[in-house]
């Protein structure tokens, strides 16, 4: 099993998970130019994908969905919600009717040798989900828009044998940043991005010994840095460990320096993590 950024930030999304049999597309938030040149570069193409996941309707997981969607027939899984407010967003034109399979959060769904689990997240769309993707007992996780997080989100990603987890923001320069006021609240609020610093509270939650790879994605190109964000996450890590040491609690069994931290590109292609 194996997954791979095509594209990850606020311009563009677009991951792809896959097995020897079976390969899926979450998002396609980029052009379909682009999406086919990056399937390239994994030795894949369109016609090898057996399905497309869209976590919610906004342009940049959606950019791309109309023109591979007619050329190449394949099937789109999403909530009702969201194919309601696809078939509403005009940039992305007409879509056969039958291509839309309607999901449901926490239902899962076969296709071929792969299992999709989707999670409900907080986001301001219609029906927004995140989603679990297995492969027998390997488990990745890949969880993007989200405002807040709570118990419900900390259990549905525990025990993933890889996690690629939004770190969207740093705080203080959107807080000095350009946008309007009422985006950046937006951005802060409980629907809409984490920031680096969540983004490493989160993971600290869900921490464990068989955890392989981390990749932090849909960095904002305006209010985050790569190195930001990875120091910020890191931080937040060795952070909740020594607090743990203070308190004289069982501490974490693995920090950072354990497991390979990767921050998804917005252009290119990031290193494909293959799951043992």
């Amino acid at each position: 099993m194996r997954i791979c950024s095509i594209a990850s930030g606020s311009s563009g999304n677009c991951i792809y998970v896959g097995s020897d049999t079976t390969h899926l597309l979450v998002d396609v938030g980029i052009s379909g130019k682009r999406t086919e040149a990056g399937l390239k570069e994994l030795d894949l193409s369109m016609r090898d994908i057996d399905g497309i996941f869209i976590t919610h309707e906004h342009a940049d997981h959606i950019a791309g969905l109309g023109v591979l969607g007619r050329k190449y027939g394949v099937p789109i899984y999403a909530t009702r919600g969201t194919i309601e407010a696809i078939k509403n967003t005009s940039s992305v034109g007409a879509i056969p009717e039958e291509l839309f399979l309607p999901i449901r959060a926490d239902e899962k769904i076969i296709i071929k040798d792969l299992v999709c689990n989707p999670m409900k997240i907080s986001h301001d769309a219609a029906e927004p989900v995140a989603y679990r993707i297995s492969h027998g007992k390997k488990r990745v996780g890949i969880i993007t828009d989200l405002g807040t997080y709570n118990d419900y989100t900390v259990e549905s990603l525990r025990g993933m044998d890889a996690l690629l987890i939004e770190a969207n923001h740093d705080v203080n320069m959107l807080q000095v940043g350009p946008y309007p006021y009422y985006l950046k609240q937006r951005i802060l609020g409980d629907k809409g991005h984490l920031s680096n610093e969540r983004a490493g509270q989160l993971l600290c939650s869900l921490l464990h010994d068989k955890l392989q790879a981390v990749m932090l994605g849909h960095l904002s190109k305006e209010n985050n840095l790569p190195e930001l964000a990875y120091e910020a996450v890191r931080v937040e890590v060795t952070m909740a460990r020594m607090h743990m040491e203070e308190e004289e609690q069982e501490p974490a069994s693995i920090n950072t320096s354990d497991f390979p931290m990767y921050v998804a590109a917005r252009n290119e292609l990031s290193k494909v993590i293959h799951i043992a």
